[in-house]
């Protein structure tokens, strides 16, 4: 014979769902948290721009003392460049004049020598000036004023 407890149904007391969900919320809504208030929305909004900027401000002083580092190396490489090629034009002067005395005469040997290398530094002083206006142009305020000066 069925013992009695599998004849009758249990009573919705005696139900348990153990934490499973049916699609209802037997309890009723779910308690909904509280509103946060302006003050913590707005401060955390200013604690996070404050972050922002400090790490921007590091991030210049970082990039700014790489650039300080980079441009003393390059300043002091760039001087033993240019002493360099000074001194390798000088020789290319001198024996220019030695080769060019013998078949013209000294005086218009150095004379054709000194024109060419103006020529030189005349060329290399008007790329410089157009160099400079574009590092000029680089740091105006206002980009689309070109013909200020």
């Amino acid at each position: 014979m069925p013992s009695p407890d599998h004849d009758t149904p249990p009573s919705p007391d005696q139900r348990s769902f153990d934490g499973i969900s049916h699609g209802y919320a037997p309890g009723g809504r779910p308690i909904t948290p509280p509103p946060v208030p302006l003050e913590k929305i707005v401060g955390d909004v200013v604690d996070n721009l404050q972050s922002a900027a400090e790490a921007e401000l590091t991030l210049l002083k970082a990039r700014g003392a790489l650039a300080y580092h980079g441009v003393g190396w390059t300043s002091a490489w760039g001087f033993v460049a240019a002493c360099a090629l000074l001194v390798a034009m000088l020789a290319l002067a001198f024996g220019a004049i030695l080769v060019l005395a013998q078949h013209i005469g000294p005086l218009l040997a150095t004379l054709i020598v000194f024109a060419v290398l103006l020529a030189i530094a005349a060329f290399a002083g008007w790329r410089a000036r157009l160099s400079y206006g574009d590092v000029k142009a680089a740091f105006r305020d206002d980009l689309l004023a070109e013909g200020d000066d």
